[in-house]
């Protein structure tokens, strides 16, 4: 057996997985580490992959002073003592989490407590870290001895590159990724989440269980071969393939009957059976094809769910606002959503508004049909929920996530302003999502001069032009206008407000247009790319409401 054996139980390992120095590592140069980690190189050779960790851990920029192996052989025996190390207790920072074996011996899985232990012991620092136990764990896999493994562990947790995020080690970092992953399911598994809202009492609370996925119930060769890419690329790898989980079980389970009443439980099983029906390979193709943002730009996002958990006081472990907890039913009354409705319409906004209930702001059927009585009382509000009701009882609206505020920009001229976090929805007959055209065209994020009719904002597509050669240089329109200050005419192209009329369009083709008098309206595409209408082309109102977002930690 190699150098690397000694915590290993090779009748447990992949039988095509080598113990030899055969193959050496050719490159460091950042694209061929890429192209070798998602290839999987390393992958099949112990050895080499050993190798290869400690030469990424070790190129990883630390604190100038961060615990290391001879740190380790100095406190063991003063943290662990010489009782057994199975019965040693793990740190509250890990809540409870799975410590898993993979391919450990006897000998490996005692030596993770001890590992575990005495990484609390140096960084008092971490209040909240349930990925740190499969860490340890994996690495274990690729490390000489126990100290070795400890000085890899805290190489990664005392990394001080802003640019770098490896493990969440707060309960406000963890919380905000949990949020931002669920706006990425959102955008991105659109199919997977209409199944998740239909079969699950609390869509937050499945995607709060994304990390445990990863680092908990993948099989060793799965999360290894996910590990190699994620010390390379960084954590939006650790999305991309969450994402693809959830698409793969969706694909697995989409039109069968559940096996437990209990969704969460069912995609943990998907995941640890996962190799049934996906292979490593499988995985990381269908993670790198599905298009996701920067590094940067899922950075801005998380914090932006970051700022929302400490505007709300959140910032220790304790149990925040569910979903569907915020729609309260003896609390809600609408004249046009009952609160099943409501709570679908709930699962599509994004997480950091979840947080929060809803609050009527404006009713027709009680504040009459003016438009200047309508703005007055939206104004200052962001975002807002708008409802319509027609008389053929169709129902539709749109999620806005600017305040109506912004229309008094463009003075006397009507401008588009909103943000790509808009959309617009059906209810009634059924219930459909349309996405800003934006997101999924974005060729068209460029406008050119605006025209002064009305009506061609709504019928007419905007004008391409030539896009940068690199589009994560840009701030993505998914971002919020108000955290970011977006500066493309991307971010301005949703809603438009005056005193003749109400144009909300860009919905996946889809546009809404309301009539002064709150009366009638029509609707139409504003691009071709969906032949399904929101309601009638024209129709008469019957009713509309628009909605605030109450904040539930403040009172």
């Amino acid at each position: 057996m190699g150098e690397y054996s000694r915590f290993i139980d090779w009748d447990k390992m992949d039988s095509t997985i080598q113990d030899q120095d055969a193959k050496e590592l050719t490159s460091t140069e950042f694209q061929d580490l890429k192209q070798l980690a998602r290839q999987g190189y390393w992958a099949k050779n112990h050895s080499l992959r050993a190798k290869v960790y400690h030469k990424l851990i070790n190129d990883i920029p630390c604190r100038t002073v961060t615990p290391d192996a001879h740190v380790y052989r100095d406190i063991v025996v003063k943290i662990a003592g010489k009782r057994n190390s199975g019965s040693l207790p793990l740190p509250e920072f890990v809540d409870n989490s799975l410590v898993p074996t993979y391919c450990l011996n006897a000998e490996g899985i005692g030596a993770v407590r001890k590992i575990i232990s005495c990484i609390a012991s140096q960084f008092p620092d971490i209040s909240f870290c349930p990925a740190l136990p499969s860490v340890v764990a994996l690495l274990l896999h690729y490390s000489r001895d126990e100290a070795e493994c400890f000085e890899k562990v805290c190489r990664i947790l005392a990394c001080n590159d802003s640019s770098k995020h490896f493990i969440d080690q707060t309960f406000l970092a963890f919380e905000s990724s949990c949020m931002t992953f669920g706006d990425l399911v959102n955008k991105y598994c659109q199919a997977a989440h209409k199944l998740m809202v239909a079969v699950s009492k609390d869509v937050l609370e499945v995607y709060s269980d994304w990390q445990r996925w990863l680092f908990g119930e993948l099989p060793l060769v799965y999360v290894a071969r996910v590990f190699d890419v994620f010390l390379v690329e960084g954590y939006k790898v650790l999305y991309r393939v969450a994402l693809a989980l959830l698409k793969f079980f969706h694909k697995v389970r989409v039109g069968q009957t559940m096996e437990s009443d209990n969704v969460q439980q069912d995609i943990r099983a998907f995941v640890r059976d996962i190799a049934k029906s996906v292979s490593p390979e499988k995985l990381l193709e269908k993670a790198f094809a599905i298009r996701l943002f920067s590094r940067k730009e899922i950075q801005l996002l998380q914090m932006a769910n970051e700022k929302a958990l400490q505007q709300k006081g959140i910032t220790v472990k304790q149990k925040r606002q569910n979903v569907h907890l915020a729609v309260h039913a003896e609390n809600f009354t609408s004249e046009i959503v009952d609160v099943k409705k409501m709570r679908d319409i709930w699962s599509w906004i994004p997480e950091r508004f979840a947080l929060c209930q809803p609050l009527l702001l404006f009713t027709t059927s009680e504040h009459g049909c003016s438009l200047s009585r309508f703005y007055s009382h939206c104004e200052g509000h962001e975002p807002t929920l708008l409802l319509i009701k027609t008389t053929a009882q169709e129902v539709c609206g749109a999620y806005l996530s600017t305040d109506w505020n912004e229309r008094k920009r463009g003075g006397n001229k009507l401008s588009f302003f909103g943000t790509g976090e808009c959309f617009v929805f059906r209810l009634v007959p059924e219930v459909e999502r349309y996405e800003w055209v934006i997101i999924r065209h974005p060729e068209l994020a460029m406008t050119g001069p605006e025209q002064g009719n009305h009506s061609s904002h709504v019928s007419d597509p905007p004008s391409a032009t030539s896009l940068p050669s690199d589009p994560s240089d840009r701030l993505s329109p998914f971002l919020s206008a108000r955290h970011f200050n977006l500066p493309s005419k991307a971010a301005s192209m949703f809603m438009a407000g005056g005193m003749e009329c109400i144009i909300i369009g860009g919905g996946d083709g889809q546009a809404l247009y309301i009539d002064a008098d709150l009366n009638h309206g029509r609707t139409g595409h504003c691009n071709t790319f969906n032949n399904q209408p929101l309601c009638s082309e024209s129709f008469q109102i019957a009713i509309i409401e628009v909605w605030g977002f109450k904040d539930t930690m403040s009172s």
